[in-house]
């Protein structure tokens, strides 16, 4: 029987490994590498398979398949990333993204195990379901994941369907082309600030981690005597969520404003996503989440005012459990899944 898989989390910036057992424990500290990921496809490929490797050594077992959390559109199935945009390389002037890459077959062409591989932010959901605030028994869970831009993933179960659907545990909504749970597109706001997708009102819009960013110098100048004004020292670059949230955390009426504000947002989009996808849980991920409290009421406030009553009445809007090591748990639970379907 497989006591082990190893999992990848690549990034923009850094691509890392870890072997993970049947109960999503990392046998040995991940291993971290820059992953290349503009220097094209041949040196972040050469840099997966070494974060790979120096992970198997490390835990000293030998791994039953890899899983890969991946940024971008993938098509699961066929093992291909369809586009990442932050991917690729420069040819003249002009650079070429990652479009229609087999990373699945490359990497199992060198390192002879079976590779399955899935969106980065939906295998974070699916990570969050086994091994965090899901416990591997939730009625369905959504998860969104704020950082630089938000993510989402959907874990749906056989409780959320109706019909003859006998499989037990989470399974992952994709869509047909593997580009769903895109939920930081979630529009709350039809004529709101404009995404970086192109439309305007996205969630993303409201609560990455640059327009918070931008929301807070903007109350930091309009509010010169507050805490969070002060902490810059004069200096507005030096703001950041994490500045926001040491001034929230002692107690500046400011900073707990553009927490309310920001939280308040996400409600909206939380709400509607219940009433979408009916789920046990919704999982608040990924740094900014961090924020905690001051986050979390005005998250709840807004779920209260918009979601339906009767389907919030099963449902927990709770902060993730796993946010650090979310992508290579998410790998781990789709490779541990491709295992078992093997048997």
């Amino acid at each position: 029987m497989a006591t082990a898989v190893v999992s990848v989390d690549l990034g923009g910036t850094n691509v890392r490994a870890a072997v993970v057992g049947r109960d999503g424990t990392l046998l040995a500290p991940p291993v971290q590498y820059p992953s290349r990921a503009q220097e094209g496809f041949a040196l972040t490929l050469e840099q997966i398979t070494r974060a790979i490797r120096e992970a198997i050594a490390a835990a000293g077992v030998s791994p039953a398949a890899i899983g890969m959390a991946v940024p971008g559109h993938i098509d699961a199935m066929r093992g291909v990333v369809r586009w990442a945009p932050n991917f690729g390389e420069m040819r003249g002037e002009v650079f070429e993204v990652w479009r229609d890459v087999p990373l699945a077959d490359a990497v199992q062409a060198r390192l002879n195990l079976p590779v399955v591989m899935g969106n980065d932010a939906n295998l974070a959901a699916l990570g969050e379901y086994y091994y965090g605030v899901g416990r591997g028994t939730a009625r369905g869970l959504v998860m969104l994941t704020l950082g630089t831009g938000i993510g989402g993933g959907v874990v749906l179960t056989r409780h959320q369907v109706q019909g003859n659907a006998h499989w037990e545990g989470g399974v992952l909504l994709v869509g047909l082309s593997g580009g769903a749970g895109e939920l930081g597109h979630t529009i709350i706001n039809f004529a709101g600030p404009r995404c970086g997708c192109g439309a305007r009102g996205c969630i993303e819009a409201y609560a990455k981690r640059d327009a918070i960013v931008e929301l807070a110098r903007e109350q930091a100048r309009r509010n010169p005597d507050s805490l969070l004004n002060r902490l810059t020292e004069g200096d507005p670059a030096k703001i950041t969520p994490a500045l926001v949230s040491e001034a929230a955390a002692q107690g500046d009426p400011t900073a707990l404003a553009i927490w309310r504000e920001v939280g308040y947002y996400l409600g909206i989009a939380v709400a509607s996503l219940i009433s979408v996808f009916n789920p046990e849980i919704v999982a608040i991920g990924g740094q900014i989440a961090k924020a905690g409290a001051p986050l979390f009421e005005a998250i709840h406030a807004a779920v209260r005012d918009y979601a339906l009553p009767t389907l919030l009445e099963d449902c927990r809007v709770v902060p993730a459990e796993r946010i650090e090591d979310a992508g290579i748990l998410g790998g781990a639970a789709l490779a541990w899944q491709a295992v078992e379907a093997r048997r």
